[in-house]
C-alpha cells in the first residue's frame, strides 16, 4: 500500500501505546520496548491527551506485573470517573432525547455514549466530554428554548452579519451548572463553507439504538462513518481516540458503494483515503479490497503524512492560543485539506461581510447589504491600522 509513514519523530511512549492499542493480545509487547527507558509520566499524559486511557487500562491489567504500580493506579483511577461519567451522561442523553421527541422535534444523537456501544460494545470504553446531537436548522430556535426550560445555558454567543452564523458555524454549546454537563446543538455536521448532506437526507437513513429501552437516533453507519472522517481530518487526527473510532468502524459490515457515494459526493474521496491509511500503519487495520481506490495516488498519504505532525507535537487545537509554528502548520494544513471545489467556495465565503466589518463601521441592520462593497475598503482599514499601530509599539 504505498509509501510507509514516517513516524520517526513521535515519541517512544506513543510507539508502546500506538502498539498496546493494535494488537489484542498484549502479553509480550513490553519486551519490545526497554523499560528503563520509557518515561511513565509521559505515557500517562499521552494516555488522557489521546482520550485512550480506557481502551489501554483492561489491556494494561492483564500484564499488571509488567507495568510500574502507579501508572495502572492511575490509570485505574481515570477508567473509573470515566465509567460514572458516561453513566452520568447516558442518563442526560436519554432524558434530552425524550424531552426533544416529545416537542417532536427530530434529532440524531452524533457521539457520546451511544458511539461506546456502537464502535466498543460498551460506554466505558470511550470518553465523551459532552452530548453532541444534530437538529433542523428551523428547529433551532425550539432546541435553545426547551434546554433554558431544563436548566441549560447557552455557552456560546456569536456575532453575525447577514445570517453569516447559519453557514460560518456549525453548532452552539449549553451548560448546566448543577449537574456539570455541556450539550452543543448542531445544525450542520462540519463548519462551512463546505457541501454536505442535509439534514432531510440523514434523517432517511437514521438508525434506531433501543439504549435501556428508551429509542435515540443516530446516524447510519456510512454516514457516521462519513462524520467521523470529516471532524478527525479537521483536528488534524490530533487525538487517536477519533482514528480508534475509525478502525472499530471499518472493521464493521460498511455499505462501501454508500460511503464512497458520500465521500465523492461532497468532495472527500481525499479524506476517505488519508483515514484508511492512518488507521492501517498506525493501528492495523486491514486494507479490503472496497478501500483500495480510496487510497491510490498520492493525496491521501501527504495529507496522512501531515497529520503526524500533530502526533510528534501531542498538539492540543483545544488550547488557544496555538504556538505560532502549530497555528501557521495548521492553517496550511486545513487548506490542503480542501478540494477545489471547496477551495473556491472559501474563496467566494471571504467576500460576504464578517462581524469584523461591523465593528469597523456600525450601520444600522436595514443597511447591512452596504457591507458587500464595502468590504474591501473596510479590510484595507483595519490592515492599515494594525500596521500603525506594530510601527508606534516598536518606536
Amino acid at each position: 500500500m504505498g509509501n510507509t509513514l514516517n513516524v520517526a519523530n513521535i515519541p517512544e511512549e506513543l510507539r508502546l501505546l500506538l502498539e498496546l492499542v493494535k494488537i489484542e493480545n498484549n502479553k509480550d509487547i513490553l519486551k519490545r520496548f526497554n523499560k528503563k527507558e520509557i518515561d511513565w509520566d509521559l505515557f500517562l499524559d499521552l494516555t488522557w491527551h489521546h482520550r485512550l486511557f480506557p481502551v489501554l487500562y483492561p489491556k494494561l491489567k492483564k500484564i499488571e506485573e509488567q507495568v510500574p504500580p502507579f501508572v495502572l493506579k492511575t490509570l485505574q483511577a481515570k477508567y473509573q470517573e470515566n465509567t460514572i461519567h458516561m453513566l452520568q451522561l447516558t442518563a442526560t442523553m436519554i432524558n434530552i432525547s425524550h424531552a426533544l421527541r416529545n416537542n417532536q422535534i427530530r434529532t440524531l444523537f452524533l457521539k457520546g455514549p451511544l458511539l461506546g456501544l456502537e464502535l466498543y460494545g460498551d460506554i466505558s470504553l470511550r470518553t465523551s466530554s459532552d452530548l453532541d446531537f444534530l437538529v433542523p436548522l428551523e428547529d433551532l430556535g425550539k432546541v435553545e428554548n426547551l434546554l433554558i426550560s431544563m436548566g441549560y445555558v447557552k455557552d456560546d454567543y456569536f456575532q453575525s452579519v447577514l445570517g453569516d452564523w447559519k453557514w460560518r458555524h456549525h453548532h452552539i454549546a449549553f451548560f448546566h451548572q448543577k449537574t456539570n454537563t455541556k450539550i452543543e446543538v448542531h445544525w450542520r455536521l462540519n463548519p462551512g463553507p463546505g457541501m454536505e448532506p442535509c439534514f432531510n437526507e440523514l434523517w432517511e437513513r437514521k438508525r434506531t439504538n433501543l439504549i435501556t429501552g428508551s429509542p435515540i437516533n443516530l446516524l447510519g453507519k456510512e454516514e457516521l462513518c462519513f462524520f467521523l472522517i470529516t471532524h478527525g481530518a479537521r483536528h488534524g487526527w490530533s487525538r487517536l481516540r477519533w482514528l480508534l473510532d475509525i478502525k472499530y468502524l471499518l472493521n464493521q459490515e460498511l455499505k462501501w458503494s454508500v460511503l464512497s457515494k458520500l465521500l465523492k459526493k461532497y468532495h472527500y474521496l481525499h479524506l476517505g483515503g488519508q483515514a484508511i491509511i492512518l488507521s492501517s500503519q498506525l493501528l492495523g487495520v486491514s486494507i479490503k479490497r472496497e478501500m483500495e481506490s480510496l487510497i491510490r495516488g498520492t493525496r491521501a498519504q501527504i495529507l496522512a503524512q501531515e497529520s503526524i505532525f500533530y502526533l510528534e507535537r501531542m498538539v492540543n487545537l483545544h488550547t488557544e492560543p496555538l504556538p505560532d509554528d502549530i497555528a501557521r502548520f495548521h492553517k496550511k494544513h486545513l487548506y490542503s485539506l480542501q478540494s477545489f471545489q471547496q477551495k473556491t467556495l472559501y474563496i467566494l465565503s471571504i467576500m460576504y461581510p464578517y462581524p469584523t466589518d461591523l465593528e469597523t463601521l456600525p450601520l444600522p441592520k436595514n443597511l447591512h447589504f452596504l457591507y458587500f462593497p464595502l468590504r474591501p475598503f473596510l479590510t484595507v482599514w483595519r490592515i492599515t491600522k494594525k500596521t500603525a499601530y506594530s510601527r508606534r509599539a516598536k518606536e
